[in-house]
């Protein structure tokens, strides 16, 4: 593992807990600080799959992940999807306005010592192209696109280390998905030599957009594109 290395998985493994098929065959893989990297691959082929096993929403059932160079171990887990940020395609948001659906995250315990930043919140939304009053919009009343604009800002204001982007544009009209393009690369040029994503897509178009890395997924194992197209 490179001193870089924000996340370095090794042999990890995801199975079907009824069949115990393998979703996810014994994998290895590491995201160093800096790097954009993009999974593509056929429905069904397990990239929500290691999405979900590299952000520990879904347990591994075997092999390990190893965070800064040390194993993540239980105790450390609140800590560490704090710095590693899952965001899935449909977001769930509260009732209630955007502001309140951002100010959520600091009701919780995790961040108990941070505190709502309303003009951080304010410049994410403006990357986006919106206006402050965006802020009052009611969750109910919004898009699609503006929905997941809410939920990634709500994200990005915790100032994540890295975000694992699972088709976070999928469905969404153009222009959302190019907002939501903006909003990470805001975020990731503020600090690029200390950030980094994954970004699962569909579109090779947006791979060639957001990445320098391209991976793809086939049936449970990860390649790279060149090895794939080999």
């Amino acid at each position: 593992m490179t001193a870089s290395a924000l996340i370095e998985a090794r042999a990890i493994v995801r199975r079907d807990a009824r069949t115990a098929a393998q979703l996810l065959r014994p994998t290895d893989f590491s995201l160093a600080a800096g790097e954009r990297v993009v999974v593509t691959g056929p429905s069904g082929s397990g990239k929500s799959v290691f999405l979900r096993a590299l952000a520990l929403l879904d347990p591994l059932d075997g092999g390990q992940l190893f965070w800064h160079g040390r194993g993540v171990e239980r105790s450390t887990i609140p800590r560490y999807r704090r710095s590693v940020a899952y965001v899935r395609q449909r977001p769930s948001l509260v009732d209630g306005t955007v502001e309140d659906n951002l100010r959520y995250p600091y009701t919780l315990g995790v961040y108990r010592h941070a505190h709502f930043d309303r003009d951080r919140a304010l410049s994410l939304i403006r990357a986006t192209g919106r206006g402050d009053d965006f802020l009052d919009k009611r969750a109910s009343d919004l898009s699609g696109g503006e929905a997941q604009v809410t939920a990634l800002v709500r994200v990005l204001q915790l100032e994540p280390e890295a975000l694992l982007l699972d088709e976070p544009t999928a469905s969404l009209d153009p222009d959302s998905a190019r907002a939501i393009e903006k909003l990470v690369c805001a975020w990731y040029e503020t600090d690029r030599t200390a950030r980094a994503c994954i970004w699962v897509s569909h579109d090779p178009e947006q791979a060639e957009r957001v990445a320098q890395r391209r991976l793809v997924m086939r049936a449970g194992a990860l390649a790279a594109s060149g090895e794939v197209d080999a």
